[in-house]
């Protein structure tokens, strides 16, 4: 049996990692209603990211379900619980293999709700690892990125512990299908290397609390320009930004942590205040969440903007095997700083 060692120690305000909070919230859905119930591959010893670790000691193997190596049945095994009232949480191995489902989810999933006039909900979670993190093409796909375009589904990605946990139990209790994606890199499980800001763990409640599907936050105030960026993004904006107040340059960061709904209005009020924007995505530049923004910018903020639009994203490349050239890929800090200035100096 695996042992949890990203346990917490006793305190009176506790640190958590991200995979943590998301497993304190699981299990206080489960305790909270008897519908909820979790399955995926190897998770009743903790799945690829330790998300179920030690779940199925206290509920047992009728509510955490280890699945064959099937996405395409087990996810249909999940929409058809979820006609039925259940509340499943599906949690797989790497987001990259829920494409094997796109069947099932596209068709079915976020369409028999619409489709039955509101008669039918499909109140369903799928926990998703996604971003690059060193293996490969195939396993390093932006998954929110990919079904961004489908309508039906609610996509959240939380970037921190706090927003992890309040995002998650919402999720659990929204009627409706939610992917929820969670970068590789900032669980914080069997020692991975956690991002290189202070709120990749940090500070989780004891009490109960709720942070509502669509509701984004200003992680870093600021003045002179917007930053929007989400998950592993959301860390190195941070970084930049808290770099460059040494150099009198203060940038805001806001957090969508939610891709549908978006908490545009936030974004623009932002603007409004800075008058640029750079939009920071680790997805394929052509179609990503930041192009829509874009649009929504440009459609009813245009007037407050003193330079262009700008998005810092990866080039329309699939991810590359080699070390060197996933960086020359994925977004750095340098390149966000570039684009920063070359906005500031417009």
């Amino acid at each position: 049996m695996l042992t949890d060692r990203t346990a917490p120690a006793p305190s009176s305000k506790r640190e958590l990692t991200i995979v943590q909070a998301l497993r304190e919230a699981l299990r206080e859905e489960m305790r909270r209603d008897q519908q909820v119930f979790v399955l995926g591959e190897d998770i009743r010893i903790g799945g690829s990211f330790l998300f179920t670790l030690g779940l199925l000691d206290e509920f047992g193997p009728e509510r955490v379900l280890n699945t064959p190596i099937s996405e395409a049945g087990f996810v249909g095994l999940a929409i058809g619980a979820a006609i039925q009232g259940m509340r499943p949480i599906i949690d797989f191995q790497y987001g990259d293999f829920i494409f094997t489902a796109f069947d099932q989810i596209i068709q079915q999933c976020t369409k028999l709700r619409y489709m039955s006039g509101g008669q039918v909900n499909i109140p369903l979670v799928f926990q998703l690892p996604t971003g690059a993190s060193g293996r490969g093409a195939q396993h390093a796909n932006s998954v929110e990125n990919i079904f961004f375009g489908i309508p039906g589904l609610k996509i959240v990605t939380p970037a921190t512990p706090y927003d992890a946990k309040g995002l998650l139990k919402s999720a659990v209790r929204d009627n409706n299908p939610v992917l929820f994606c969670v970068h590789k890199h900032l669980y914080g499980s069997k020692g991975r290397q956690l991002a290189k800001s202070s709120i990749s763990r940090g500070h989780v409640p004891d009490t109960e609390y709720l942070i509502p599907l669509g509701k984004g936050d200003i992680k870093k105030p600021g003045s002179d320009i917007t930053v929007v960026a989400n998950g592993q993004m959301l860390h190195r904006s941070l970084n930049v930004a808290e770099a460059l107040e040494s150099d009198g340059l203060s940038a805001e960061v806001v957090d969508p942590r939610c891709l549908v709904p978006f908490d545009t209005a936030l974004v623009i009020d932002s603007v409004m205040k800075t008058s640029r924007i750079v939009i920071v995505e680790e997805g394929n530049e052509r179609g990503g969440w930041g192009a829509q923004l874009a649009a929504d910018i440009a459609n009813r903020a245009i007037g407050y903007l003193d330079a262009p639009v700008r998005r810092v994203a990866s080039p329309n490349v699939p991810v590359p095997f080699s070390p060197v050239l996933e960086r020359a890929v994925i977004p750095s800090e340098s390149r966000i700083r570039g684009a920063i200035l070359e906005l500031m100096d417009h």
